[in-house]
């Protein structure tokens, strides 16, 4: 016999699922939508929702803590040319500067991934969720280009080891194969210029490091199908262009994310 309330079930086949539309109305991760699906806090159409598959079509109500949600259409997507000696976070415990403290951006526009403190350069900020969401996920190994000065002069055969990867760099963890090329030496320095595909803890640093060539300055310039203004003065920033933003995306479309 027909369940006669089977019209109310949580839809499982249609529609998206509803960690996704949480992420999309700008609110939080689907990390933490997943958390508020299991505290009971997310309601579709009256009824209290905890299943992770749970699917919201068009025209239903979608509440948290009682109060409506939409997603939003419209987002902030931000270049930063980030200076040395600033944290990518909200809150650090040691007290130390944040790159919050020099953007006046809502609390919601957060940095698509992180650079470390003593690392400049290119660094994206957005409150679209999902989109950042897909740009750092480990799949989609977006190249990452940056500048490096390091110290001391590579060999042909420390180039070789770089290209090919598979160096250990500490934490049970091996160098990624890397594109590199010797821009200038100078003293007892050398200029790199190197491409990389994940953006693994100080993994620049590491590798080199392993190499016995300490790096004494870090920029980033260029992640995915953005690059860094070159004009662009340190801890200067500007919105990104309707291209620049539709480079984005098309890129996660064609990655199949």
């Amino acid at each position: 016999m027909k369940n006669r309330n089977s019209r109310h079930d949580v839809k499982q086949n249609e529609g998206i699922r509803i960690n996704r539309f949480l992420a999309q109305c700008g609110l939080c991760s689907r990390r933490v939508a997943d958390a508020w699906l299991a505290e009971g806090r997310v309601s579709i159409n009256g009824r209290i929702i905890k299943q992770p598959g749970a699917r919201v079509g068009a025209g239903d109500r979608v509440c948290v803590d009682g109060v409506p949600v939409t997603p939003r259409t419209q987002y902030t997507y931000i270049m930063y040319n980030k200076p040395r000696g600033l944290i990518c976070s909200r809150k650090d415990a040691r007290g130390r500067p944040l790159i919050y403290d020099q953007l006046d951006v809502p609390p919601n526009v957060q940095s698509v991934g992180r650079l470390d403190m003593d690392t400049e350069g290119l660094l994206l900020l957005t409150d679209d969720g999902e989109l950042a969401r897909l740009l750092t996920s480990p799949g989609m190994r977006l190249p990452r280009e940056y500048r490096a000065r390091v110290h001391g002069h590579l060999t042909l055969e420390e180039l070789a080891m770089l290209r090919r990867g598979g160096l250990d760099i500490g934490q049970g963890e091996s160098s990624d194969p890397w594109e590199v090329i010797v821009d200038a030496e100078s003293g007892s320095h050398s200029w790199l210029t190197l491409t990389i595909r994940r953006g693994r803890w100080r993994e620049v640093r590491r590798t080199l490091e392993s190499l016995g060539h300490p790096v004494r300055r870090l920029i980033r310039t260029r992640f995915g199908p953005l690059r860094l203004d070159p004009d662009m003065p340190r801890n200067a920033w500007r919105p990104l262009t309707r291209k620049e933003i539709r480079q984005l995306k098309r890129i996660v479309r064609q990655r199949g994310a």
